[in-house]
């Protein structure tokens, strides 16, 4: 698999789950001569067949290379992100594991009988669009999961697959002044879309080189066990970038900027 490939696979599994983010990329495209993906993110649990070094395996057989790591205490979290080595506008990938050892016994034994006894094992190239392995969903087990830990929740349910692409603001025009992630907010409001307030709308600032933003996630409709429930799914996030001292533009992640933007799929959110 190519990097165009992976990433095609990637939007397509993505935009499925919501197709509202398909309106979404259109209306921007409209304010933009090239609108650029600064990147995607994947979630996954700790654990041997399918923990973030699996995850990673993907990406890194196409030329991407891990470049820095980050831990969420709070939301007992690791996570890195990944970089091409030679292609310079390739999205960058930020993948994040939930640290099962420190959940609770009892989410440990929910997600050992829910999950990882009916996990069928994916070739590692499929992996990052390879959703649910693990048969149908109960949406009991959604609920208990989410008194915990909405991130195992979220997994439970959608798997395997970006829970977001994010605008690299930057690409935007400035004729319009799409280009100032305040403007671009105030843009997406205007037009019905629901952002992420978690934090304040606008994650991060100019003196740490990294504005975001994003959507809440769109509820679906997902067929449970039990019947059919709506639940958020994925969303759109808008990253603007500054150059560092160096002149060089800032690349990497803020650890308190994203700790907030894991909160875009949370049902209390939304």
């Amino acid at each position: 698999m190519n990097i165009e490939t992976m990433f095609s696979e990637c939007w397509a599994a993505y935009s499925k789950l919501n197709p509202k983010v398909l309106e979404m990329r259109a209306l921007l495209a409209q304010h933009s001569s090239g609108l650029l993906n600064d990147h995607i993110a994947l979630r996954t649990l700790k654990h041997s067949e399918f923990g973030l070094g699996q995850l990673c395996a993907p990406f890194e057989e196409i030329g991407y290379e891990v470049r820095e790591h980050y831990h969420f205490k709070e939301k007992k979290l690791e996570a890195v992100h990944l970089e091409h080595s030679n292609i310079a506008d390739a999205p960058k990938v930020f993948i994040s594991e939930l640290l099962l050892e420190q959940c609770s016994p009892e989410l440990q034994d929910l997600i050992s009988r829910a999950l990882v006894d009916r996990y069928q094992p994916i070739l590692d190239a499929l992996l990052p669009v390879s959703g649910v392995s693990w048969g149908q969903p109960s949406y009991s087990v959604y609920q208990t999961l989410l008194q915990e830990s909405e991130y195992a929740a979220w997994f439970y349910v959608f798997g395997f697959v970006p829970n977001h692409f994010t605008v690299k603001v930057n690409s935007l025009s400035d004729v319009d002044g799409l280009n100032d992630i305040h403007v671009l907010n105030a843009f997406l409001e205007d037009h019905g879309y629901q952002l992420n307030s978690a934090g304040g709308k606008v994650k991060g600032s100019p003196e740490i080189y990294l504005e975001q933003s994003s959507t809440l996630a769109d509820k679906v409709s997902i067929q449970f066990q039990e019947g059919k429930y709506d639940i958020p799914s994925v969303f759109y996030e808008f990253a603007k970038r500054y150059p560092l001292p160096s002149g060089e533009e800032f690349s990497g992640f803020v650890e308190g900027n994203a700790n907030k933007i894991f909160e875009s799929t949370n049902v209390r959110n939304n």
